[in-house]
């Protein structure tokens, strides 16, 4: 049975309202592909490629986009007239990627899109991601380090960076270091999440249930939530500045994301 991969796709991106006024952020291009398409390819490059899409804002439009998905990505031969008929030439590399899309609400939170697929997910384990970061992580270690330590849930942690400079002053305000954006103390979700089947009970389709507060938090002191540390990269696309960064990374060859380009993918 494979493991289902839920990707979290219903949020308005108020913060990057440039790009989501009229479309919804995982649509919002990187590289001239939708980020939520590099997300499925990260996943698929370890041999995940299925998926549930929890819609909300503009969910119509990412249903358009699976629906299109092989007109837009294959050459193709049709026939007009009654005897309508589409014949595809060529394959794209997306070929077995199984893509249920579920309605989990408007203004739902991140617990309750979660808990309203729980339908869609067979299998005893699962994973949940956001539509809007991406990262280079073996999501398959992930998976394996889970599954070793027998709790109910792993999320993926790394050390976050500060935006800002850092100065160390004396008494008398004289900067003793200065260090540009140095790593902080602690560590940071980046949203790659393994569970097992009995999370779902720790979620309501209720739509104020926010996944990273009670859920976690009871998890956390019940001695069930374990941190699968990621030392590699990682980036939220939050807010247009970020949009340009990911793109300009795309678009000089740096981006350490694009992990299928190791095995010749596209």
């Amino acid at each position: 049975m494979r493991v289902k991969v839920i990707i979290l796709c219903g949020g308005q991106g108020t913060r990057l309202r440039e790009e989501t006024e009229y479309r919804p952020k995982p649509l919002v291009d990187v590289g001239g592909r939708p980020i939520l398409w590099h997300i499925m390819k990260l996943y698929a490059t370890h041999g995940f490629r299925d998926f549930v899409l929890c819609l909300g804002y503009r969910g119509n439009m990412i249903k358009e986009y699976f629906l299109n998905y092989e007109a837009m990505n294959n050459d193709f031969m049709i026939c007009l007239g009654q005897k309508h008929e589409v014949c595809y030439h060529g394959a794209h590399e997306e070929q077995d990627f199984r893509v249920t899309l579920a309605d989990t609400g408007l203004d739902s939170m991140t617990g309750t899109r979660v808990k309203r697929v729980e339908r869609y997910v067979d299998s005893d384990t699962f994973m949940v991601t956001y539509g809007d970061g991406l990262s280079d992580v073996d999501v398959g270690e992930l998976l394996k380090f889970h599954k070793s330590h027998g709790r109910l849930a792993t999320v993926t942690t790394m050390r976050p960076v500060s935006r800002y400079g850092v100065l160390d002053l004396d008494a008398e305000g004289h900067v003793t270091d200065f260090a540009e954006k140095p790593q902080l103390d602690g560590w940071a979700n980046t949203g790659f999440f393994v569970f097992n089947r009995e999370v779902f009970e720790y979620l309501s389709s209720d739509s104020e249930c926010i996944l990273e507060r009670e859920p976690l938090e009871r998890l956390a002191r019940k001695g069930e939530l374990m941190a699968y540390r990621h030392e590699g990269f990682f980036f939220a696309m939050d807010t247009y500045r970020e949009y340009l960064h990911l793109n300009e990374l795309w678009n000089t060859g740096q981006a350490p994301w694009k992990v299928w380009a190791a095995n010749g993918s596209k």
